[in-house]
């Protein structure tokens, strides 16, 4: 089951396709509803990369606002 009431403790991470590699950068750790204003803010491809983590799930962000 998804948690995804506003004041759920998320981490905002973004995960990066580099040809290095790639990489994952923390962008916020904190509520749900603060984690998904950061996230809006963030250019489109940002925004394709983006993943927030909760106590018992892991959402694409892009996923979790088309729903």
């Amino acid at each position: 089951m998804r948690t995804t009431y506003g004041s759920a403790t998320v981490r905002l991470y973004h995960l990066s396709d580099s040809q290095e590699g790639g990489g994952v950068e923390t962008l916020f750790y904190g509520s749900m509803d603060e984690a998904l204003r950061i996230a809006a803010q963030q250019p489109q491809d940002i925004q394709d990369g983006l993943f927030l983590s909760t106590d018992n799930d892991v959402i694409a962000y892009l996923d979790l606002i088309d729903e």
